[in-house]
């Protein structure tokens, strides 16, 4: 009989419009590999985005916050393992798994560090260096309760595994490093890929509703294209990114060269005409699927530090990270021009992919892990005392609210 995973997403799957959604699919596809019968449950509206699951046998179901069916739909499913699609979604609904389900290994998928993405964009409202006084905010409080009540927490970024276990102190035994699960790109790929003279223009992209992209967006506006287009005239930066709102549309500039195209259909179509991807991220967490997109085919890109975080380890980057406004319009103008540089970046890009995120060498020790720990849960979780104590104390609050607003809707 085949394990049964239950997945509680905070919104259902597109993988075409964030990293987030792709994400998702590849944590899917670990699991199919090892036949898990799926379930892909959400409270979220589905657009048209959002992508048909069960077109790989997975079954769909709408359920509701706050209401006591989402038990009697655990009570009949019965999971052997439980994914939360980030922390705000295993606070909802993580103690009535844990009520209904108890021998359900409950694994949080966190993203990235919500907290981390938090106080670096208060930090950077008020014009202050990102400290540890912004790095504990409530949301840190919340996360991180998550994270220990949980008993596998799945981290992205090797730079926020560090920060969960140097700064906050959290045991690895309750953490996994699992970053993007790529295939590799082959020689005979990277030969077919448009070349340094067969490319034109800056490109930039990202989901509108995240915040740190729409500020990307201004950021370039008001202090680098400007500068950029000022030496190459020609030159134009096209802005793609799913749910453009009026705000974002009205930035559009057609003398200027800034020009908003919205949702892209294929990303890869359009990263493979550009010659060159700017990405100046002031804030943010994880890895940046834009880079990844970029490296993926062979568009060397102009990044800020933050941009840049946990994606390239001790290898070169697909081009420039530059925080300095100056430094990263000599940078962009560079790859633009230079085709020895271009070249050289271009090429680093699929060493990197092929090096640091190829699924072959990290699906099966994620799975292995997922099996050895379900084989022991009741020491596993004996031995993480204080997610037993927060399992106790601080859900208790959270599911007498939850209890509460069911009765209050009933009125």
């Amino acid at each position: 009989m085949n394990r049964k995973l239950l997945i509680i997403g905070f919104v259902w799957p597109e993988p075409n419009s964030s990293a987030a959604g792709s994400r998702m699919m590849q944590l899917i596809s670990c699991f199919q590999s090892k036949n898990y019968k799926i379930t892909f449950a959400s409270a979220c509206a589905k657009t048209d985005h959002a992508f048909d699951l069960t077109s790989l046998g997975i079954d769909q179901v709408h359920i509701a916050l706050n209401h006591s069916s989402f038990d009697a739909f655990l009570q009949e499913f019965q999971p052997d393992v439980v994914l939360f699609d980030r922390f705000m979604i295993e606070e909802q609904f993580g103690w009535r798994v844990a009520k209904v389900c108890p021998k359900a290994l409950r694994i949080l998928d966190t993203e990235d560090l919500h907290c981390l993405r938090k106080g670096r964009e208060q930090a950077f409202k008020d014009e202050q260096t990102f400290d540890n006084s912004y790095l504990f905010n409530d949301v840190a409080k919340r996360e991180i309760a998550s994270i220990y009540r949980c008993d596998l927490s799945l981290i992205i970024s090797e730079a926020e595994y560090e920060l969960l276990t140097q700064v906050f102190k959290i045991s690895p035994s309750i953490l996994h490093y699992l970053p993007f699960l790529l295939d590799s790109v082959s020689d005979s790929t990277i030969k077919q890929l448009p070349n340094f003279e067969n490319r034109k223009h800056f490109i930039t992209i990202g989901n509108f509703l995240h915040p740190p992209n729409f500020q990307s967006i201004q950021y370039l506006k008001q202090h680098i294209w400007t500068l950029i287009k000022k030496q190459l005239p020609q030159a134009e930066l096209h802005v793609y990114g799913a749910y453009a709102s009026q705000k974002v549309l009205q930035l559009n500039n057609k003398q200027k060269g800034f020009l908003v195209k919205g949702y892209a259909e294929n990303v890869s179509e359009i990263m493979q005409q550009s010659k060159v991807c700017l990405a100046p991220l002031q804030f943010g967490a994880g890895l940046k699927g834009k880079l990844i997109d970029a490296m993926q085919n062979g568009t060397p890109c102009v990044m800020s530090s933050i941009a840049a975080e946990g994606m390239f380890g001790n290898l070169q980057a697909n081009g420039f990270i530059a925080d300095d406004i100056q430094d990263f319009v000599n940078s962009a103008v560079a790859l633009y021009t230079n085709e020895a540089i271009w070249n050289d970046t271009h090429k680093n890009g699929f060493n990197v992919i092929n090096t640091r995120f190829q699924v072959s060498d990290f699906q099966a020790e994620f799975m292995q892990l997922v099996f050895d720990v379900k084989s022991i849960l009741k020491t596993h979780r004996q031995e993480n005392f204080i997610g037993q104590m927060l399992q106790h104390h601080t859900l208790q609050s959270t599911k007498f609210m939850s209890k509460w607003i069911e009765e209050k809707n009933k009125d």
